[in-house]
């Protein structure tokens, strides 16, 4: 499978709230984090407790790609998400656009950087 498939079956699975599946992508060591900036999921496992919980909190969370291309080990997404409504009751976010940049170590994403 290609980094760009990988990274397109990445968002499928986070689409589908599918934690296990969507860290099955990633080495041991991977995170999720702002760019260039803090990390805000550390980890295979971090990533996994964060996003169980990004979920359970917007349970209609989606994200659509509108555009994706591969340049060597990365992979840059540009990506439309929408979060829904707050199951806690939170205040309403708006949708909104980010590139996000898959960092890949062989066959396994290792890092994604949100620019937003």
């Amino acid at each position: 499978m290609s980094n760009l498939a990988t990274a397109r079956a990445m968002i499928a699975a986070y689409n589908a709230q599918d934690v296990d599946q969507y860290v099955s992508y990633m080495t041991e060591g991977a995170c999720e984090a702002n760019y260039r900036g803090d990390v805000v999921r550390e980890g295979k496992e971090g990533t996994r407790s964060g996003l169980a919980a990004a979920f359970a909190r917007w349970p209609e969370n989606r994200a659509e790609i509108i555009d994706a291309q591969q340049i060597g080990s990365y992979v840059l997404m540009r990506e439309h998400v929408t979060r829904g409504a707050a199951a806690d009751g939170s205040a309403f976010v708006e949708p909104f656009e980010v590139v996000a940049v898959y960092s890949f170590e062989g066959e396994l994403c290792s890092r994604v950087e949100f620019i937003r």
